[in-house]
């Protein structure tokens, strides 16, 4: 796993200064620590910084063919690489090294573009072709690993994996998109291709980017999607069998290493699972890890604690106090533009933890998202039940009204705080998902910003990131239409950025089986009963895994990774809220309406509402706005 940097000339073959490209690189030091390297020539510079996994001594990058004449510069691994190796063999390409680096080479010989449709793993490279005057940029096909790319204002291309990169460059423009503040106050996050700047994009997921000098920069073209199609009819027994015969695959082909290898251990079901097939396929324990709480409310611990037991692993514990807020500032800086989930908070702590005894670590992510684990799955679900049985022109005024009156009470237990409910009914499908996950729903976003920001923004609301995936969808159905919306933002724009920043400040490799693009792509094409069952989500891997999991693991109500927002900002941070909510930074920067960050302020300290998902994005985004423009 490693960080990369990169500077190309549009029109020219201009020098491209060395000093300049270290900078850039060694923004990333953390990425990779084990070692750098560049390459440069007229009009090309890569940069590289090296977290040392597979083939120690001879994986060094930047990396050659033959003759030279195309280079790459990547982040990731490639799973399948050894048989790749032996097919371009067969083929008369000549091998310097052991290590997955080099297959991308010939690979771009063999192939061209092509070359990413075999290619099973998670990465971010480019490749600079000398002999057709090519630059060619690749993402992964789930997001795993990030890749940003921009424009300077004298027509040089820059690329990195971090967007601290690229802002390091004194040439370019670092104007704010009011698109992606939009966005990023609906979503907590920026979602892809955008970023918090009008210069820089994220390559999304599945995407290509292919430049010639001297052309125009063409659109990032895409090598694949999710397909959803439907397998068939088959016995449940037998899914659940091929299920965990293809999910032992996915989990066996992340643990090759030549360095110390573990998994994070929450308790949950996914990562529990994971562990389970670990230990299955190893003759040593498996090292484990995870964070204890001391507030019961966000501790999993004890499950963490059956499941090591049950498969002997060698488990650490870290506890985490529960007012520890002390990484507010470090995220700011780790993220690089505005990010709001605050799991990020304990997924930094466990990498850490993670890190003293292993450099690479599997993790569970993406099991949600596959299997529909979420409980917004189970809601949506209902809300769509009621959606198909009054018709529009009765549900919409009536729910839109009872919506409107019922009370906002979010002192009250959860059986009586309807309100959201009733408000996503009286929309139609996207938009009452979009009202469900939304940090600050629509209203109480347009009462935030100023009028001169809704200026700027022309009309621009963020369901429009919805339609344009929805619009490209593969199927209709209710459920899957909404896993594919969060496998297009929510994976890749939220969970899969927090946990490559979080492990990668650690110089921890996260690899990710429930991720394997041959696996999503199978399971997606399993029935929606067989996902979410009633109120059981994750139905059919649940079942799958009873022979390996107690039910007391896999049937226990969903927890999350989440930290107690809401106390900290009427209690120790009461102080911090009102001088960020009412200080110069937000107040000065013409994006914010005044009189609506003191409510929201006023409103969540004398808990009259909680407000501690829009305050704590407020707070993100002022850390970024001192960060990068000293407000």
């Amino acid at each position: 796993m490693c960080g990369i940097v990169g500077i190309f000339d549009l029109n020219e073959q201009r020098d491209i200064h060395r000093d300049l490209l270290e900078r850039m690189n060694q923004t990333q030091v953390h990425r990779g620590p084990d070692g750098c390297g560049y390459h440069i020539e007229s009009g090309v510079g890569f940069g590289h910084r090296r977290l040392s996994i597979i083939d120690l001594a001879g994986g060094k990058q930047p990396l050659y063919n033959e003759d030279r004449s195309v280079v790459v510069t990547y982040n990731g691994e490639i799973y399948n690489f050894p048989e790749l190796t032996d097919e371009l063999l067969a083929l008369g390409h000549q091998f310097q090294t052991r290590c997955d680096t080099e297959v991308i080479v010939h690979a771009w010989e063999q192939w061209g573009e092509a070359c990413v449709e075999r290619f099973n793993g998670m990465f971010a490279f480019a490749v600079w072709d000398r002999n057709r005057s090519i630059l060619f940029l690749a993402r992964d096909r789930l997001g795993i690993k990030p890749l940003y790319y921009g424009m300077t204002r004298n027509r040089q291309l820059l690329f990195g994996s971090e967007l601290k990169a690229l802002t390091c460059h004194p040439d370019l423009p670092k104007e704010i998109h009011p698109q992606a503040v939009e966005d990023y106050f609906t979503f907590g996050y920026v979602p892809d291709p955008k970023t918090i700047y009008q210069s820089v994009f994220k390559l999304p997921p599945g995407y290509t980017l292919t430049i010639r000098r001297n052309h125009p920069v063409p659109e990032p073209r895409q090598y694949w999607d999710i397909s959803f199609a439907a397998h068939g009819h088959a016995k449940h027994a037998d899914i659940g069998a091929e299920l965990i015969d293809r999910f032992g695959q996915c989990v066996r082909k992340r643990m090759i290493a030549e360095v110390p290898l573990g998994a994070f251990l929450s308790g949950g079901v996914d990562s529990s699972a994971v562990v389970a097939m670990m230990a299955e396929s190893s003759d040593e324990p498996v090292n484990t890890c995870s964070i204890s709480f001391g507030d019961p409310r966000f501790n999993e611990s004890e499950y963490a604690d059956y499941v090591a037991q049950r498969y002997a692993t060698d488990h650490m514990v870290g506890q985490v106090d529960p007012n520890d807020f002390s990484l507010l500032d470090r995220l700011v800086g780790l993220y690089d533009e505005p990010y709001a989930d605050s799991s990020a908070m304990p997924t930094y702590r466990v990498c850490a933890l993670a890190r003293k005894k292993v450099t690479v670590a599997l993790s569970g992510d993406g099991g949600d998202e596959n299997f529909a684990g979420y409980r917004r799955y189970r809601w949506h679900a209902y809300e769509e039940r009621v959606r198909s049985v009054l018709p529009n022109p009765i549900r919409q005024p009536l729910f839109t009204t009872l919506g409107r009156l019922y009370p906002k009470i979010d002192w009250a237990p959860k059986i009586f705080r309807a309100k959201s409910t009733l408000e996503a009914i009286g929309r139609d499908s996207m938009e009452g998902y979009l009202h469900g996950v939304s940090i600050l729903p629509d209203g109480l976003r347009s009462q935030l910003f100023s009028a001169a920001f809704k200026r700027d923004l022309q009309g621009y609301q963020s369901m429009e990131v919805f339609r344009h995936h929805a619009a490209r969808a593969p199927t209709r159905d209710p459920l899957s239409l909404v896993q594919y919306l969060d496998f297009k933002t929510y994976l890749p724009g939220d969970i899969l950025t927090k946990v490559d920043r979080a492990s990668m400040a650690h110089s921890l490799e996260v690899r990710v089986p429930l991720l394997d693009h041959e696996f999503v792509d199978w399971v997606s094409g399993l029935g929606p009963n067989d996902k979410l069952r009633g109120r059981e989500g994750k139905y059919i891997f649940k079942q799958a895994l009873e022979s390996r999991l107690p039910d007391s693991i896999l049937y226990r109500p969903k927890m999350g990774f989440a930290v107690p927002l809401a106390s900290w900002f009427r209690g120790l941070l009461r102080d911090q809220v009102s001088d960020a909510l009412l200080g110069d930074g937000l107040r000065d920067c013409g994006i914010f309406d005044e009189q609506s960050l003191a409510r929201i302020a006023d409103q969540h300290i004398s808990g009259v509402r909680d407000h501690s998902a829009p305050i704590w994005a407020l707070l993100m985004f002022n850390g970024f706005l001192n960060q990068e423009f000293g407000s």
